[in-house]
């Protein structure tokens, strides 16, 4: 059996998954394999999977199910892999060489750790180019509470060991995003600890999409993590007002996003809305401007909002004030 099982699911993926898959078979730590799930695939992913099974049948292992998302095409390929040590790698991102090696030095020098969080450079987005994590990171190894405090805590290229899923499961398959930010959680609380690899080892992609679009999913789903763990976690802990401060964060930032949205697609009433939310949470002479300009002078706010120039400056730093600034950090826990 090999040391460690490499888990890649992959849906419509065949843009990228080649060099997922190059990159694995490039590694200079030789004792794994690559379990590769194809989720309903409709374009050539899953062709493209079983040419390199068939290329390397005593490296890789193809998985097929009908498309059932993300946590559950993990889970597919956890309950395929025959490894000690399981490493995640999404099939439109990749690895350098030394990933496996580096990461699993850690995991054998520190036999009490069993989840190492690595980095990785970004492709793509406004932030091609640079880490995806700080490099050196200042941040203490993840525990609960830094988890919890921090949704970028943990990073998803991750390597932890299989006691981890004999004792708190998979991936929940009721979330469509934020799946493992959810899985870090139970892990910590569970006791296991986490080590910390700042070091780039790979390349973590970033699709340009609608940013509104993609915030208002990814707050709802850490929303819906952190309401779960809320249920799990004792009142009275630091973990439980941890919680209650970051759905309160978190359900402001969505209200926020819905706004963008909102304005963004040119629905002046339910920008409105979505301010007279986030007024009635943070109060403030700006949202009452906003408010006011979207109900009494709706074309005219929404021309303010996307010209952001000349003579609408000043409205268009009101917007600015009103709405990308409670943005925050980005609501992802990759």
């Amino acid at each position: 059996m090999p040391a460690v099982s490499v888990i890649t699911p992959a849906f419509n993926m065949e843009r990228y998954l080649a060099e997922a898959i190059e990159s694995v078979l490039a590694q200079t730590y030789s004792d794994y394999e690559l379990v590769i799930v194809d989720d309903g695939s409709t374009d050539g992913t899953r062709a493209l999977a079983e040419r390199y099974r068939l290329a390397h049948p005593d490296r890789i292992v193809v998985v097929s199910q009908a498309n059932q998302g993300l946590a559950a095409a993990r889970n597919a390929g956890l309950r395929a892999a025959t490894g000690a040590v399981f490493a995640l790698l999404d099939s439109d991102d990749a690895w350098m060489p030394t990933f496996l090696e580096e990461q699993m030095r850690v995991l054998e020098a520190q036999p009490a750790v069993a989840i190492v969080t690595g980095n990785a450079i970004n492709r793509g987005g406004h932030e091609d180019g640079r880490p995806a994590r700080p490099v050196p990171d200042p941040r203490p190894a993840p525990d609960l509470e830094t988890i919890l405090r921090d949704e970028t805590a943990v990073f998803i290229m991750s390597v932890f060991r299989r006691a981890v899923v004999d004792h708190i499961g998979g991936f929940d398959e009721r979330f469509r995003t934020n799946e493992d930010f959810d899985f870090w959680i139970r892990a910590a609380a569970a006791g296991f600890r986490f080590a910390r690899n700042a070091k780039p080892l790979g390349f973590y992609r970033r699709h340009a999409n609608s940013l509104s679009a993609s915030d208002v999913r990814m707050l709802s789903g850490i929303l819906r993590v952190y309401h779960k763990a809320f249920d799990a976690t004792p009142p009275g802990t630091i973990a439980h007002d941890l919680i209650v401060r970051q759905i309160d964060r978190f359900e402001v930032e969505l209200v926020a996003a819905e706004a963008r949205e909102a304005l963004g697609r040119g629905d002046a009433a339910a920008a409105a809305e979505s301010l007279e939310a986030l007024r009635q949470r943070r109060g403030g002479m700006a949202l009452d401007v906003a408010v006011s300009a979207l109900r009494l002078m709706p074309r005219a706010a929404l021309w303010a909002y996307r010209a952001r120039c000349g003579t609408t400056a000043c409205l268009s730093r009101l917007w600015s004030t009103c709405v990308d600034g409670v943005r925050g950090r980005p609501a992802t826990a990759t």
